[in-house]
């Protein structure tokens, strides 16, 4: 009888690239992979170890399956990912549960782990966080027609309040050949959106080829028969550079859409968070980038109780916000990392007004979001559909100004029958929140 293994990868899409790649690994020593976890012999928990709630998550979750185990319906409990990097052999002693602990640079032996763990052994392994495996077969935990490709890894910015660094090392850039390769894989296996991703992807190439890289990566990605969508995630002020807004702007397979995580704009804070902005900057490329691709979609995250936050520093972030009215925003409470600069600072804020400060922006981007969705009623956009909405007996998918999970969604009526991964023009007629409601517009067969 085979070994079902099962997966629950937590945390963000570079944590479920590892967590595709370690999937594919696994399929070739001859395990089965079954897609509800509850229900294996092995059952791998892919860690978040980045903010205090990502680690509370990621240990109930072990827990979770230690329970199952203990009532003899899993065999073995396997802890990987970020949290198993960043605590290592302090996982293995508070969590005894645990058959199995692999650091990042030891995903390449998931699957020899587990058969030790099954005649017995407890495993714990923790390589170089360079030897972290970058390519190679994946098994993809996305819809079939969409996928992740990881041009990088790490980090060099050395923010005061990330971990990043600390759990995935310095910035290394992935050969452009491989990365082509692997895009090309996708492609033909019937990927049609693909999500280009790294800890700072707009410096993509820096390390390797001494430039800025991302500008060429991406008119190559578009030369490669069958995308029909190519998303920038996750992009750093100081490399959105010209060139690669041309680029955007030129090349039609690229979705008008850039996600640049700005954390905060107050000058005060930036500069304790060790952030080469202030707000008159900032407030000056976001114009430009909007100047240079008219209509594209701006994306950031925002970070409110930073150590030393005070009223009139809150007051910036919130004019900031309004003045330049971001498609997609989401804010987070500071999180004191292990390790990280910012722990140590004085003028630690209490939790509760941290996430009050946060829920306020949130409140403030959803009417500026709400407003931005309902200028968009009487017009057509091209969808991608992801399948039937039971609930409101409707189609759901996205357009390009929404990316994987995290942003809205388009629901629509159509009298034929529409299929996922199909690409589609929906009539808008309404708004809700962020989403956008509407109908296949006619004609379309």
């Amino acid at each position: 009888m085979s070994i079902k293994v099962g997966m629950v990868s937590l945390g963000c899409t570079k944590n479920q690239v590892d967590a595709e790649l370690m999937l594919a690994l696994i399929t070739k020593q001859g395990y089965e992979l079954c897609a509800d976890a509850r229900r294996c012999d092995v059952v791998i928990i892919n860690t978040c170890g980045f903010i205090e709630d990502a680690k509370r998550e990621s240990i109930e979750t072990i827990l979770e399956f230690a329970q199952l185990k203990g009532r003899g319906r899993v065999k073995a409990v396997v802890v990987t990912g970020c949290l198993a990097e960043r605590y290592q052999m302090e996982v293995a002693r508070e969590l005894p549960e645990a058959d199995v602990v692999l650091g990042i640079g030891s995903n390449s032996h998931i699957a020899a782990a587990i058969e030790r763990a099954l005649h017995g052994e407890k495993v714990y392994e923790f390589g170089a966080k360079e030897d972290v495996p970058l390519s190679g077969e994946r098994v993809l935990t996305t819809p079939p027609y969409t996928a992740y490709l990881k041009v990088a890894e790490g980090c060099d910015n050395r923010c005061t309040y990330c971990a990043i660094p600390l759990i995935r090392g310095g910035f290394r850039s992935r050969p452009m050949d491989e990365v082509l390769e692997e895009a090309q894989r996708l492609a033909a296996s019937g990927v049609r959106e693909l999500n280009v991703i790294a800890q700072d992807t707009t410096r993509y190439g820096k390390d390797l080829y001494g430039r800025l890289a991302l500008p060429e990566l991406l008119d190559r990605l578009c030369e490669i028969e069958g995308l029909r969508w190519i998303r920038i995630l996750y992009g750093y002020p100081d490399t959105i550079t010209d060139e690669l807004l041309e680029v955007i702007a030129r090349q039609p397979k690229i979705c008008k859409y850039l996600d640049i995580p700005l954390q905060h704009a107050s000058g005060n804070i930036l500069k304790r968070m060790n952030r080469r902005f202030d707000r008159q900057s900032l407030t000056a490329l976001m114009a430009h980038i909007r100047a240079r691709v008219p209509g594209i979609t701006l994306r950031t995250t925002l970070i409110t109780g930073f150590p030393g936050e005070s009223e009139a520093d809150f007051a910036e972030l919130c004019e900031f916000v309004k003045e330049v009215r971001f498609d997609r925003l989401g804010c987070f409470a500071y999180s004191a990392e292990d390790g990280t600069p910012a722990a140590e600072f004085p003028d630690q804020i209490d939790e509760e007004l941290k996430r009050h400060r946060a829920d306020l922006v949130m409140e403030l981007q959803m009417g500026i979001a709400a407003g931005l969705a309902h200028k968009k009623i009487g017009r057509s956009l091209e969808t991608l559909v992801e399948g039937f909405d039971e609930e409101s007996g409707r189609y759901v998918g996205r357009t390009a100004a929404d990316a994987p999970d995290i942003d809205g969604r388009v629901y629509f009526d159509s009298e034929r029958e529409c299929t996922p991964g199909e690409f589609v023009t929906v009539l808008v007629e309404n708004a809700e929140d962020y989403d956008l409601l509407g109908r296949l517009e006619e004609g379309e067969r």
